[in-house]
């Protein structure tokens, strides 16, 4: 839900435009002498780090390079 705002109202009404914002996930936009010229919107969660997602996800049980001790169709 967007809803319009003038800079003066916005600036005496700042903070209960803020709590508003963040709990009801309203988005105002702001405007100087009838133009557009910002928005207030809530944050979205921050986005997770593309390296060292998966850490700490995976555990190692045993040695993944050792051989195993059986024969393969492919070693003959």
């Amino acid at each position: 839900m967007k809803t319009s705002v003038p800079a003066g109202v916005f600036k005496a009404k700042c903070l209960h435009l803020l709590d508003e914002v963040h709990d009801r996930r309203r988005e105002y936009l702001i405007t100087k002498r009838g133009h557009p010229v910002a928005r207030l919107v809530p944050v979205g969660q921050a986005a997770p780090e593309v390296f060292g997602r998966m850490r700490g996800t995976a555990e190692i049980v045993a040695d993944i390079v050792a051989p195993v001790g059986e024969r393969w169709d492919a070693d003959e």
